[in-house]
C-alpha cells in the first residue's frame, strides 16, 4: 500500500524542463570589451598621463610667456596666439603617438597574456565564442581607443584655450579674436575623422596581424612581429634588389595618398573623405584584417596555454 501511494505521489510530481539561457553576442561584445578595459587600464592612463604632461608643459611656458606681455597688445597676443596654436597641435600628435604604442603593445599581448597565464582556460569555459573575444580585443584599437583618444584630445585643447584665455583677460586683453583664430570646430572634426580614417580603418592590417601573432606566438611576439617582416625586405632586396614589400609598409604607415603623412596634424586638413572610400588601398587593408583576424579565431579555438 505504501508503495503504492509513493509511487502515486512521486507520479504527481511536475517536471519542468527549462531551456538553456540564451545572452545575445552584442550583449557578450559588450561585457567582453568593458573586461579588456577592466584588465589593461594602460589603455587610458598612458595617454591621460600624456595629456597631463601637455598641460603641465603648457601651463609652465603660458605663466613664461605672461611675464612678457607689455603694451604692445597686438604683438604680445599674436606671440600668445602662435605659441597656442603650436601647442595645439602638438598635443594632439603627442596623445595619438603615445596611443598608438599602447594599441601596438596591447594587441600583442592581448591574446598572448591570457594563454601565458594559463588564464585562457578559465575564459573557455565561459559561454563566450573565440569569434565574441577576438572581435572585442580587436574593437579596443579599432574603436576604443580611437573614440577615447578624441575626447582626451578636445578636453586637453580645451583647457589649452581655457588657460590662454585667462593669460589674456589678466593683463587686459580680449580672448574673443584668440577663440576666432582658433577655428576649434573645424579642427575638431578634422580630427574625428583623421583618428577613424587613418587610426582605425587604415592601420586595421597591422593591428589584425598583431592580434594574429599574439594568438600564435608561444614566446616573445615581440619579436615574431617584427622579424618576418623585415626577414621579407631584406630577402627581397638580396634577391631581387628591390624594396616594392618595404615601400609597401612605409606607405601603410605614412597613410593614404590623400593625405600629407599618417600622424600629423597638417595631413588632418588634406584628407579627401571620397578619395578615401573609393581607395582600393582602404578596402584592400579591411580584407586584410579580416582574414588575420579568422586566423587569429581559428588559432585561440586550436592553440593550448603555454
Amino acid at each position: 500500500m505504501n508503495t503504492h501511494a509513493n509511487a502515486a505521489s512521486a507520479s504527481s510530481i511536475p517536471t519542468h524542463t527549462y531551456a538553456p539561457v540564451i545572452i545575445p553576442m552584442g550583449r557578450l561584445l559588450y561585457w567582453s570589451v568593458l573586461r579588456e578595459l577592466w584588465e589593461n587600464r594602460s589603455l587610458y592612463i598612458a595617454p591621460v598621463a600624456a595629456a597631463a604632461l601637455v598641460l603641465f608643459g603648457f601651463l609652465i611656458s603660458t605663466l613664461r610667456l605672461s611675464h612678457t606681455l607689455q603694451s604692445d597688445i597686438n604683438s604680445d597676443a599674436g606671440q600668445l596666439n602662435r605659441v597656442v596654436l603650436g601647442s595645439l597641435g602638438f598635443s594632439a600628435m603627442l596623445i595619438m603617438a603615445v596611443t598608438t604604442i599602447v594599441a601596438v603593445f596591447y594587441c600583442l599581448d592581448a591574446l598572448y597574456g591570457e594563454r601565458r597565464d594559463r588564464s585562457v582556460l578559465f575564459w573557455k569555459s565561459l559561454p563566450v565564442s573565440d569569434l565574441t573575444t577576438v572581435l572585442s580585443k580587436a574593437m579596443i584599437p579599432l574603436v576604443v581607443l580611437p573614440l577615447f583618444t578624441f575626447v582626451l584630445i578636445i578636453v586637453t585643447q580645451w583647457i589649452m584655450l581655457l588657460i590662454s584665455s585667462a593669460t589674456l583677460l589678466a593683463h587686459g586683453m580680449s580672448a574673443a579674436p584668440f577663440w576666432a583664430n582658433a577655428f576649434f570646430p573645424q579642427m575638431a572634426l578634422m580630427l574625428l575623422f583623421h583618428l577613424v580614417a587613418i587610426h582605425s580603418l587604415w592601420y586595421a592590417p597591422f593591428y589584425g596581424w598583431l592580434l594574429m601573432v599574439s594568438a600564435w606566438a608561444k614566446r616573445v611576439p615581440l619579436l615574431w612581429a617584427f622579424l618576418p617582416p623585415i626577414t621579407i625586405s631584406v630577402a627581397e632586396r638580396i634577391a631581387f634588389n628591390s624594396s616594392h614589400f618595404a615601400s609597401l609598409l612605409r606607405s601603410r604607415m605614412s597613410g593614404p595618398e590623400s593625405t600629407a603623412g599618417g600622424m600629423s596634424m597638417s595631413a588632418m586638413s588634406h584628407i579627401d573623405p571620397a578619395g578615401l572610400v573609393l581607395s582600393p588601398g582602404l578596402w584592400i587593408g579591411l580584407a586584410v584584417a579580416a582574414g588575420f583576424l579568422a586566423a587569429a579565431v581559428w588559432l585561440r579555438h586550436n592553440r593550448e596555454a603555454i
